[in-house]
């Protein structure tokens, strides 16, 4: 049985400085991304791309919801297997290639999940863990890029 799930978000740019697109430094990057009942996220390009910093930009924006993605599904696999999981971060980090023709690609990205978990004695479960669940995250299995992943393991004790 194949199960289908649909997703909505609504886009609108808000760079328009009175000239559109009459050049390419004369508009604006700035977005906002929003979807019924959640806040919005305030976009923009990369600085490089004339964008806002102090927007999220998409590049950023895919990072995320992979770590997002590798955290839930990993989440997901520790509670199916006991494992008592109390705290999580991640510092993920993505390199893109620009390409001759203006355009480019993600070319990989690496995960580095910190795993707090409650008892010692299950250290090498936790660290199992993260092979199923890189496997089951939909973000992950959507990219044509490599997601590499450095995990580390904590534990209270």
């Amino acid at each position: 049985m194949k199960l289908e799930h649909g997703y909505a978000i609504d886009l609108q740019w808000t760079g328009n400085r009175g000239e559109g697109t009459s050049g390419y430094k004369a508009y604006g990057r700035d977005h906002v991304v929003s979807a019924e009942g959640k806040h919005p996220i305030e976009g923009s390009a990369d600085r490089v791309f004339f964008g806002d910093r102090d927007r999220w930009n998409p590049e950023e924006l895919l990072l995320a919801a992979l770590a997002q993605c590798h955290m839930l599904s990993y989440l997901a696999e520790a509670a199916r297997a006991g494992l008592v999981v109390v705290g999580y971060t991640d510092a993920a980090t993505g390199t893109m290639e620009q390409t001759a023709n203006g355009g480019g690609h993600f070319t990989e990205a690496t995960l580095r999940p910190r795993v707090t978990i409650a008892d010692p004695a299950q250290r090498e479960l936790a660290e199992s863990l993260h092979a199923p669940a890189a496997e089951k995250c939909f973000i992950a299995a959507s990219v044509n890029f490599p997601v590499h992943h450095v995990p580390e393991t904590l534990t209270l004790a």
